[in-house]
């Protein structure tokens, strides 16, 4: 890397200033456990997110194309 020295003496000041934090906000095997629900969930709000947004575009495309074709 083109820097390389500066990264390794941020990554060195950031884990001295970390030290004196919690062993358990740290640990990533706490960070990387999904629950039994947790995926459907996941699923379940991007659909509620995601949908609407498209049908919204969907109309707007299908509206203007209408205006264009049709009319």
């Amino acid at each position: 890397m083109i820097f390389q020295r500066k990264y390794e003496r941020a990554m060195k000041n950031l884990e001295e200033k970390n030290a004196g934090s919690p062993k358990a906000l740290q640990d990533d095997d706490l960070s990387n456990k999904v629950e039994k629900g947790d995926v459907l969930a996941m699923i379940l709000s991007a659909l509620i997110v995601i949908v609407p947004v498209a049908l919204i575009f969907l109309l707007i495309a299908v509206g203007a194309g209408y205006f264009f074709l049709i009319r």
